[in-house]
């Protein structure tokens, strides 16, 4: 495969990946901030929402205020913003369009489309909270069908496999930054651990990976921080886990590396965050920082993204 067509695979699946992401942040936060002014107390929930998306820094060059308006316009249609809904779908159409011999036409035809409807019918943005759920669905519905078919209907070869890997390794980003927004900056140092708002947040970040019915399925228990960090981080059949995603990307560059006749440092340096995780248990994670361990390895993750692109996609 020309390492270009490998490079429009992989982006196309992160900007999927990263825009069905963005829209759970959304709605997550939308949900919190629909409780009364008791429960989430004095947190600005739009705040930990850019901070979660990584846009914090650019999003205050362009506003004053992250309130409701501004973080969702930001978020989901500005053209200043990269890793906005709409410049993610955008990019996403062209990379499909650019690699379209390589997938299949129910692939084709849900990224078209979804890119059709954008300017359609989002062109304005959204102008009630009832027309900003329904865009809200629309991207997840758009990622769901995007993934589903490309399981579905994909050959197992380096065109599934590459795209796959972009899938896991935007994914696993997401999941370590919205679980370090919550434990390093989201719960107010005088707010009570255990408490309504603590209790509120940590359904609302569960929700934005699927994950709150998965929670009560394997620990049958109230919401409680070290049980959800072991779920988000540790355990690996939950689709969303750091654990999972590793296991899933190793597995792919392991097929590459097969099929292609030679290992390198993407897969060693793959498998070596798969290791740590799995001889990691949530004590030691807790006695080193849940922060400092999630920020080594946002950076790691962020290294395997730059020796796959050096091995494989330059």
């Amino acid at each position: 495969m020309l390492s270009r067509t490998a490079e429009n695979l992989y982006w196309l699946a992160r900007y999927v990946e990263r825009a069905e992401y963005l829209a759970r942040t959304i709605d997550a936060t939308l949900r919190v901030t629909a409780l009364p002014a008791a429960y989430i107390g004095k947190t600005n929930e739009w705040d930990s929402a850019l901070l979660t998306a990584g846009v914090a820094a650019s999003f205050y060059q362009a506003y004053e205020e992250a309130n409701e308006h501004n973080v969702v316009e930001y978020l989901s249609f500005s053209a200043n913003n990269p890793s906005s809904i709409r410049n993610c779908i955008e990019a996403a159409r062209l990379n499909s369009r650019s690699v379209r011999t390589a997938l299949t036409s129910e692939m084709w035809d849900t990224i078209n489309s979804a890119w059709i409807e954008l300017q359609a019918v989002w062109s304005k943005g959204t102008s009630t909270r009832e027309d900003l759920a329904k865009f809200l669905r629309f991207v997840q519905e758009t990622s769901l069908r995007f993934d589903g078919s490309a399981y579905r209907t994909m050959l197992r070869n380096d065109a599934y496999w590459f795209s796959r890997m972009g899938v896991h390794l935007e994914r696993a980003d997401n999941t370590a930054r919205i679980l370090d927004v919550k434990y390093h900056v989201l719960l107010p140092e005088e707010e009570h651990v255990g408490g309504p708002l603590d209790f509120y947040q940590w359904s609302s970040i569960l929700r934005s990976v699927s994950a709150l019915t998965a929670y009560h399925w394997v620990y049958r228990e109230t919401l409680k921080p070290w049980l959800i960090a072991d779920l988000l981080i540790l355990n690996d059949t939950l689709p969303r886990s750091l654990a999972s995603c590793y296991g899933n990307l190793v597995r792919n560059l392991d097929q590459i590396g097969v099929a292609y006749g030679r290992q390198g440092p993407a897969q060693r340096h793959a498998r070596g965050i798969r290791n740590r995780l799995e001889h990691s248990n949530m004590n030691d994670i807790f006695q080193h920082g849940v922060h400092e361990f999630i920020q080594e390895f946002i950076a790691d993750n962020s290294r395997l993204g730059e020796i796959i692109t050096k091995q494989y996609l330059i």
